[in-house]
């Protein structure tokens, strides 16, 4: 009996080819973790050992961001600094781990031995980075009764708080106060920043 496997989503990780195989974070310069997950494929490469190295995985999501009143999407990592690396670990595989460019070390477990992290772990950030790619998130987010600051519009330098959000406009109400009065003014997102 043979089974078929569908093609998957490049953030869906693909089963493992060796049963030996665990996932281990890696602390990498903030910033590089990109640079990093290419240095360690070629170290891989370089090395010939493929057969001890699975998946590597940088964890991010894609958001919405107004720029210029423009929607644009972005990336946006869930835990800069940290790379995740699915290998067989020993001597040698934590080795060049370890010393590819841009890596300061393993997270967690002894200095020379980092304890690996569950795969139900690894399984709730790839399905978290799914749900970031079905639906992106909004780079800020405001929420009912925040103190903002209006930055742009006839409201310029006035202060208020959030009473309403509506993510699909882009838009948030804000009571102002003016003349003593609290008023509800609609705005736009890039209108407002957080104090």
């Amino acid at each position: 009996m043979t089974d078929l496997i569908e093609p998957s989503a490049e953030a869906t990780p693909a089963a493992p080819v060796n049963p030996d195989l665990r996932w281990y974070v890696v602390h990498a310069y903030s910033g590089m973790e990109k640079a990093v997950e290419r240095n360690i494929r070629e170290s891989i490469a370089r090395a010939g050992m493929d057969s001890k190295f699975g998946r590597i995985l940088v964890p991010t999501e894609e958001v919405v961001e107004m720029k210029n009143g423009q929607r644009r999407t972005a990336e946006r990592k869930f835990f800069p600094g940290y790379v995740f690396v699915e290998m067989v670990m020993d001597d040698e595989s934590w080795h060049l781990v370890k010393h590819t460019n841009k890596v300061t070390g393993f997270v967690g477990g002894a200095k020379n031995r980092p304890a690996p992290i569950s795969e139900a772990e690894v399984q709730k950030i790839v399905s978290q980075m799914q749900d970031g790619v079905d639906k992106p998130r909004h780079k800020v987010e405001f929420m009912v009764g925040e103190l903002v600051r209006v930055k742009d519009g006839p409201f310029t330098d006035f202060n208020g708080s959030v009473e309403e959000v509506n993510y699909e406009k882009n838009k948030v109400r804000v009571s102002v106060t003016i003349f003593g009065r609290a008023t509800p003014v609609e705005l736009e997102f890039g209108q407002v920043e957080k104090t």
